[in-house]
């Protein structure tokens, strides 16, 4: 039995006429009616009775009409889904993020997601960089999500893993709203040489942790560290308290955190950049326009609108 026997049976039996049926079949009726005869053959039963004035369903007919019609919306059914699975439109989306990505970033990139891919399942975990990266190793995360770039060194290292950056924007001072420096438009590096420093927690290789350290470097300062946490909003909230002061992504002005006061350097700034990583060996479509969305989306440099 072949599957267009069992397309020409349904329509034949819509119509109930073999010259209506030919003509939606765009077919001559000979070969239909030759079509339809095998049928019953295959399936042992008249299927229609036949005369010169109508044509009409016997009851084997009926009842095999009905299964036929199923089985072709089945069918149907299986092809859309597999073409939506092979083109990212259906599945599921398991993807890392560091806490600081979203306060601005990620949140339109999973609106527009969303929107252009309804049929696909985001499902969020909140997780430091190492963690990330360990997850995505094992299969347990498709996509990461956080500063780079990656470091060479473990817990990152080059092991197949895929990049590409999805924002920019400049490193800002984070003072408490009491300090003196506040006062200043811009604020010279060397200013903090001897402020109590509090930084971002991380490996070497992180990337935010690398762009701070960076930024010292080129400003000839060794920050005194006196606290370390692993979430900008922590830093923040430290800095609020008086704890010290940051170097933090410009980004993070967008907590509107009391007691701390953001200031532009005065010197060139260090770029950070926020990106998306997965696995480079992957082929899964839903990786694949999760990306270009981020891509097309995803924050460009953030206005330095403190300047």
């Amino acid at each position: 039995m072949e599957l267009r026997q069992l397309e020409y049976f349904v329509v034949v039996a819509e119509e109930l006429n073999f010259s209506r049926a030919a003509e939606r079949l765009h077919m001559t009726q000979p070969p239909l009616s030759t079509q339809i005869r095998a049928l019953e053959t295959e399936v042992g039963a008249v299927l229609f009775e036949r005369s010169t004035r109508k044509v009409r369903l016997t009851e084997a007919g009926e009842l095999f009409y009905a299964s036929s019609r199923r089985l072709l919306s089945q069918l149907r059914d299986n092809v859309t889904q597999a073409r939506s699975a092979a083109s990212g439109k259906i599945g599921q989306l398991s993807l890392g993020f560091v806490p600081s990505a979203t306060t601005e970033l990620l949140p339109p990139i999973m609106r527009a997601f969303r929107a252009e891919y309804p049929g696909v399942r985001l499902v969020l975990h909140e997780l430091r960089p190492e963690q990330q990266v360990q997850e995505l190793r094992t299969g347990a995360l498709d996509c990461g999500c956080f500063y780079l770039p990656m470091g060479d060194e473990p817990p990152f290292g080059d092991t197949g893993l895929a990049s590409v950056p999805i924002s920019q924007e400049p490193l800002v001072v984070a003072l408490p709203s009491d300090h003196p420096l506040v006062a200043r438009h811009r604020v010279p590096l060397a200013s903090l040489s001897c402020e109590p420093f509090v930084m971002v927690a991380g490996h070497r290789g992180s990337g935010l942790r690398d762009a701070i350290v960076e930024q010292c470097r080129r400003g000839g300062v060794v920050p005194e560290v006196v606290q370390e946490a692993a979430l900008v909003q922590t830093i923040a909230g430290l800095v609020a308290s008086g704890v010290g002061v940051a170097l933090l992504p410009a980004s993070v002005r967008r907590l509107q955190q009391a007691g701390v006061t953001y200031r532009p350097l005065q010197e060139e700034p260090v770029e950070v950049r926020m990106g998306l990583v997965w696995l480079q060996e992957s082929t899964s479509p839903v990786i694949k326009g999760f990306v270009t969305v981020a891509r097309d989306v995803g924050c460009s440099e953030v206005v330095d609108d403190q300047g």
